[in-house]
């Protein structure tokens, strides 16, 4: 899933039990006998996005850096904490239009560009829908 939010980028997978880290060669998988959950990486292209979920969800986790991922930043939870990410960032919504509030937010503001293609892209797919 892929969450554009005034906090950041994310994307939130669910793994195997057990998988703490990019499978790629390398990363240290944690344990399989810890745990028979699964488990969900949030993953974002830039440190300071999971940071602010971390502060935001109150979250006590660690925030693991793959250079070679095609996500560098991730956190590994669980169901619950998952679930208290996604109240947290729909709580926060105080605002009329995304872009807009994008563009208030020097942190965030360099993704705008990424935000309008992508806004484009789907009003293109929803032209293309409506003729159908």
């Amino acid at each position: 899933m892929w969450l554009s939010t005034q906090h950041g980028f994310y994307s939130i997978v669910q793994k195997p039990a057990g998988q703490i880290a990019d499978p790629r060669p390398n990363n240290r998988p944690a344990d399989p006998e810890s745990s028979n959950e699964p488990v969900f990486h949030v993953r974002t292209r830039c440190k300071m996005d999971l940071e602010n979920i971390v502060v935001l969800a109150d979250l006590d986790t660690t925030i693991h850096h793959t250079a070679t991922g095609d996500y560098a930043w991730r956190i590994v939870v669980g169901q619950q904490e998952v679930d208290t990410i996604m109240s947290v960032l729909a709580n926060s919504i105080d605002y009329s239009n995304f872009k807009d509030r994008i563009h208030e937010l020097p942190e965030q503001v360099g993704k705008l560009p990424a935000y309008s293609q992508l806004w484009s892209r789907m009003m293109d797919y929803q032209s293309t829908e409506e003729l159908a």
